[in-house]
């Protein structure tokens, strides 16, 4: 009997120490891992779309603007007081990772309406690089009395397609490189000398296939240092387009950001300007046996801002 007691005795104790332990016990349940924030701080850098889509709610508006290339120097003010081109948009992230958005460019009163969707974001431990698409249909409603540049309508679109790979590498540091596809529903044509007394009429290629890298380096907590190069990688018959080399600054706060800089592409819509950038931006360029300019760029700016509803 007594050994039963003892026995009673030391399971109650064992038991009470075991209760004792399991109520102190905490359980530490692994941190979810968050996608990293501010890649870049703008939809735009320079010319190209970054991967950044802004958070669900969020309704922006744009004005970009290309001043005319600098090759006059004071005669036009470096471009400044020459023929420019003025893009005014808006965009809204109606769910979460979509971007919707519609534009009209002043060149050839152009109307684009764009979509982006980010399909990767950079997760620490999970995604090493953030992964968006990017897609741009645009339309040409300048008037054409007689249809003399635009028989049907469906000539005047064009549309662009871009699947952009971007990866911030430290706090100052962000980087991407796209790859796209422009295509034209309208072509130019041309005449190829078939033989020594005829010649025959060919059409150029409806597609232009494109690479692209971006940079920014963060100077301050509000400035950064931006560069964009996009480069043509089909060849045409004839007009080849240039490439893109852009360089300036950002100047950005919570609610917009604000960029200057120095560039090629004058057209503010991705496939024209992949299809028909005319201007330069290595060495000279020669027009009916005449070198014309030496880097042909041109100033402008964007100007984007956000609201959050």
């Amino acid at each position: 009997m007594c050994c039963f007691l003892i026995m009673l005795m030391m399971y109650e104790r064992i038991h009470a120490q075991s209760d004792s332990v399991s109520a102190n016990t905490v359980v530490v349940k692994p941190l979810k891992q968050k996608p990293v924030k501010n890649t870049f701080e703008s939809t735009w850098l320079i010319d190209d779309q970054t991967v950044m889509v802004p958070v669900k709610g969020t309704f922006e508006a744009d004005i970009q603007h290309r001043f005319g290339t600098v090759q006059n120097g004071y005669k036009d003010l470096w471009g400044i007081y020459s023929s420019s081109n003025i893009r005014i948009g808006f965009s809204y992230v109606p769910i979460k990772n979509l971007y919707l958005g519609i534009g009209l460019s002043k060149g050839s009163m152009l109307w684009d309406g764009s979509a982006k969707y980010a399909i990767i974001r950079q997760t620490p431990g999970l995604y090493p690089v953030s992964v968006t698409y990017y897609g741009n249909m645009a339309y040409k409603s300048l008037q054409d009395p007689g249809n003399y540049l635009f028989k049907y309508s469906t000539q005047r679109l064009s549309f662009f397609n871009e699947i952009i790979v971007a990866r911030k590498v430290s706090d100052k540091l962000s980087v991407q490189v796209a790859a796209s596809i422009s295509h034209q529903n309208s072509v130019p044509g041309y005449y190829a000398q078939k033989d020594t007394t005829s010649y025959v009429f060919k059409k150029e290629k409806f597609d232009m296939f494109t690479a692209s890298v971006a940079a920014r380096y963060r100077l301050t907590k509000g400035t950064s240092v931006i560069l964009d190069y996009d480069q043509p990688l089909t060849r045409f018959a004839s007009n080849n387009p240039h490439p893109n080399f852009a360089f300036g600054f950002e100047f950005n706060t919570s609610g917009h950001a604000f960029q200057l800089f120095v560039g090629n592409y004058t057209m503010l819509n991705p496939q024209l300007n992949s299809l028909y950038n005319a201007n330069n931006p290595f060495g000279f360029t020669q027009t009916g046996g005449t070198k014309v300019g030496g880097g042909q760029f041109c100033i402008g700016f964007n100007i984007t801002r956000l609201w959050n509803f």
